[in-house]
């Protein structure tokens, strides 16, 4: 990846952190959107409540990544935090988008990370980035999200969703909260456990980012995911395997129901996604399987 000016929005958190590490070990320069007043040479400063952002911090940016957004399953989906999750994407996305777009000079590309939540419950039905949003909750916030972003589109700027699945990773995220209870010997499947998971390793996350800002021909929706999707069952199996842990325990669907409210049907639900355009744009996963992309995360 040759050496450039990056902005960064949501940089502290997992995939934020992680990209910004990446890019600057490579000797980029990396810009980082915060949402206070400056306190370093590498801040620049947004409020996408008050959709602003000082865009002279953006000038000579020739990319721009977009990860801030409020946590999907950080709190229980009262009206208010369904709210806060819907505007955070929303108009976060809509600021960053105008803000880029107002450049005399606009960056290259926007990359948007969003979810594969557009898909909304699949089964058993593999689906790629052609597949329609699916229905509920997640998938119109996804869809209003990348929606957000004509503004950049219409000023000619690429713009890709990367549309990312479940993290493998130790220190944060969902999985961030099985590691424990899995290495305590606690850990089980979730309900039946034939729900699909479209995992990726925090490193094939990083890597596939930066793959997108490359690229010149993605845009548009990119799922990031590995490339075959397994079920929890198979998942609670290879972290057992990998931790050399038993798996006994299961989570029944009314315990989660309990416990998470309406977000267990998300958790309960199953998503069988193919990143399609990444495979076929070149992409190679370090990590592609359940079994290695755990152990990455725990090295």
């Amino acid at each position: 990846m040759s050496r450039m000016r990056i902005a960064i929005t949501g940089s502290t958190g997992l995939i934020g952190t992680a990209l910004v590490r990446a890019l600057r070990t490579d000797g980029n320069d990396v810009v980082r959107l915060v949402r206070r007043p400056p306190r370093a040479e590498d801040e620049v400063e947004w409020d996408p409540a008050r959709q602003y952002v000082d865009t002279a911090g953006l000038i000579g940016c020739e990319a721009v990544v977009h990860l801030a957004g409020a946590g999907v399953g950080e709190h229980r989906w009262t009206e208010a935090y369904k709210k806060e999750i819907r505007d955070s994407r929303v108009l976060g996305t809509a600021t960053i988008a105008s803000a880029v777009a107002s450049l005399d000079t606009p960056p290259r590309v926007l990359v948007c990370g969003t979810a594969i939540g557009y898909y909304g419950d699949t089964g058993d039905r593999a689906v790629d980035e052609s597949a329609p949003a699916g229905s509920g909750f997640l998938p119109s916030v996804c869809v209003d999200w990348e929606a957000a972003a004509a503004p950049a589109e219409a000023a000619g700027i690429r713009v890709a969703f990367a549309r990312t699945g479940l993290v493998v990773a130790h220190e944060g995220g969902a999985w961030g909260r099985l590691f424990p209870i899995f290495k305590a010997g606690l850990g089980g499947r979730l309900g039946n456990g034939r729900q699909f998971w479209s995992f990726i390793a925090l490193h094939d996350e990083v890597e596939a980012i930066r793959h997108i800002i490359e690229t010149p021909a993605l845009s548009g929706p990119v799922n990031l995911t590995a490339p075959v999707p397994l079920t929890n069952r198979e998942v609670t199996e290879a972290m057992g395997r990998v931790l050399h842990r038993p798996t006994l325990f299961t989570v029944p669907p009314f315990a989660l129901r309990i416990a998470l409210g309406e977000f267990a049907a998300d958790v309960l639900g199953s998503q069988r996604v193919l990143p399609k355009k990444l495979v076929d744009s070149g992409f190679g996963f370090t990590y592609p399987s359940i079994d290695a992309s755990i152990r990455a995360a725990t090295r």
